[in-house]
């Protein structure tokens, strides 16, 4: 099963985070993931959610840190597309993971935000429900089938308030200024391997992971231009790899901007890796999460 992980993969997740830890994130990537959804509550409300769980017969936990999040048990996704709340859109199935950026970038009513990579919608119409549908979203996927699926996710989710632009965020216009950004950055994916997948070794290389890397450098940087100064942005990735991660964040951040400190206990129970920056977070894969790196920016 090891054999599975690229050489190239295997070798930099040992140089960085030594042979113990490897054995870990191997561990989190033979995982079986438990089903995650979040309670969509621009359509329904958490109880309501619970109580049709429990009618169908379907088993969950509570997750510490949000309350519209919930582990179901023992079943697979299918159970949850069966169900009316989920055909409405009350429920979006999402990785636990990726709920985390848009906990932390908190958007408010009135705020002005930007995603910069939307598709497939999921942490969009997230930060549409934690704003009570009042912060105006303004949401690029450059992708057009990908852009066809956000749509279909903002209006199934009711995320009224959204703007959609099919185009690359890297080319938008610097006259443009928001008051939160998301740049959750297309990436490898090096923490979301399945290693019961197929074509692993041809799927991720070392070419994706530096042409990625290029990407996030590029989109990170207009992010910070279109930041109104003194705000905050989130950048995350589902990498584990520094090279995507923290090594992005040290070549462009300069004097431009700072990190704002995420402290781990205001999400209890994650299981987490070491960071070479202070105040970010990087969460192992394991049976409920996927691995994904967290950072909190401020543009001075």
């Amino acid at each position: 099963m090891e054999g599975q992980v690229p050489d190239f993969l295997q070798k930099k997740l040992v140089n960085q985070y030594g042979e113990d830890l490897f054995q870990k994130i191997l561990s989190g990537y033979r995982a079986k993931r438990f089903v995650t959804l979040r309670v969509n509550t621009l359509k329904t409300n958490v109880d309501f959610v619970k109580d049709l769980l429990k009618t169908a017969g379907i088993s969950y936990q509570k997750v510490s840190w949000s309350k519209e999040a919930l582990i179901v048990q023992e079943i697979k996704e299918a159970a949850i597309w069966e169900l009316p709340v989920y055909k409405e859109g009350g429920v979006y199935l999402q990785s636990l993971s990726s709920m985390i950026p848009p906990v932390f970038l908190d958007p408010k009513g009135g705020e002005n935000i930007l995603d910069m990579a939307a598709a497939p919608g999921g942490k969009t119409t997230q930060m549409a429900a934690l704003s009570g549908g009042r912060a105006q979203i303004t949401a690029c996927e450059k992708n057009k089938i990908r852009a066809e699926r956000l749509r279909y996710n903002l209006e199934k989710q009711g995320a009224a308030n959204v703007y959609l632009m099919v185009a690359d965020s890297r080319k938008l216009d610097d006259f443009f200024s928001f008051d939160k950004i998301l740049l959750d950055a297309p990436c490898s994916g090096s923490g979301t391997l399945k290693l019961e997948e197929q074509g692993l070794k041809q799927n991720i290389t070392e070419e994706l992971v530096s042409r990625s890397a290029k990407t996030q450098e590029e989109l990170l940087k207009k992010a910070l231009k279109l930041l109104k100064p003194g705000h905050e942005m989130i950048y995350s990735t589902c990498s584990i790899l520094a090279d995507e991660n923290e090594a992005i964040i040290e070549k462009v951040l300069g004097k431009s901007a700072e990190i704002v400190p995420i402290s781990p206990e205001e999400l209890p129970d994650l299981p987490l890796l070491p960071v070479s920056i202070q105040g970010t977070l990087c969460i192992c894969p394991d049976k409920f999460y996927e691995g994904f790196f967290v950072a909190k920016i401020r543009k001075r």
